[in-house]
């Protein structure tokens, strides 16, 4: 790998993550490349290319960020493009089959492949944000990435490691703001989201694995009494017109406990 300031990062997707990423790089002295047909803004400072071979045919490294339902597609076309040796990072959020079928692709043409898992939302931390790392290139990866400063959990795995990682946390961060989303909604409609929005903070405020303990082993254990809880809740969200698809769910899984 060369030196930083000979670094040239290409930046596939300039959308509001590959926007932030290529301006952080672009901060921490690397060289930084950015390909988007699609998005017509371009960050200060980055020298932006009109032909994909042109944007990456010189990167040490190149970000995927075009999203998990183009990301294979835009992964074929580029490989063939990207210097042998050099690092294909896709950060896209995509199914660890996908990031398989991409890393198969990429040891075609000698490159060397980083699953890459974006652990928070990338505007509040930009090219800080926390990652985790899989692949032939997660080393690699790790190493170019050193100067930004970036918490990174190289793991070591296979591709597709790191992508089952992500997926599992998206079933909690996504479930929580499906259950959030429904609660102040009914909240609202019955004139308390004040009230349940402090009882939220309060029960999530310094929470650690004392609560997840509390409500795996308190949902068993109590499975028949907040069964029954969360069939009367349903009915109260029918009442006030709002949707109930999160307090189905948990009454489905109560009820599953309950009968097991």
């Amino acid at each position: 790998m060369r030196s930083r300031s000979m670094m040239t990062t290409a930046i596939l997707g300039l959308g509001e993550a590959g926007s932030l990423y290529a301006a952080g790089f672009l901060d921490c002295g690397f060289t930084v490349h950015g390909y988007d047909p699609f998005v017509s803004g371009t960050p200060e400072g980055i020298r932006r290319f009109d032909s994909l071979e042109d944007a990456v045919s010189s990167a040490d490294l190149v970000i995927s960020l075009v999203g998990a339902s183009v990301s294979k597609k835009v992964a074929d076309e580029a490989l063939p493009l990207v210097p042998e040796g050099a690092v294909f990072a896709d950060f896209n959020t995509g199914s660890p089959q996908v990031k398989k079928a991409v890393a198969d692709r990429a040891s075609e043409f000698g490159v060397l492949f980083a699953d890459v898992a974006v652990l928070a939302p990338v505007p509040r931390a930009g090219v800080l944000t926390p990652l985790t790392v899989s692949g032939t290139g997660a080393s690699a990866f790790t190493s170019v990435m050193e100067p930004t400063g970036t918490e990174i959990d190289c793991i070591h795995g296979a591709a597709g490691d790191a992508a089952s990682r992500k997926l599992l946390r998206s079933v909690f961060m996504k479930g929580l703001a499906a259950v959030v989303l429904e609660s102040v909604t009914a909240a609202e409609a019955a004139g308390q989201a004040t009230w349940l929005r402090d009882q939220i903070v309060a029960e999530l405020d310094g929470a650690g694995d004392e609560l997840i303990e509390r409500l795996v082993t308190g949902s068993r254990k109590h499975a028949i009494r907040r069964a029954h809880e969360t069939s009367d809740a349903a009915a109260y969200l029918d009442d006030l017109n709002v949707p109930n698809w999160s307090t189905a769910a948990a009454n489905a899984w109560l009820s599953s406990l309950a009968d097991s």
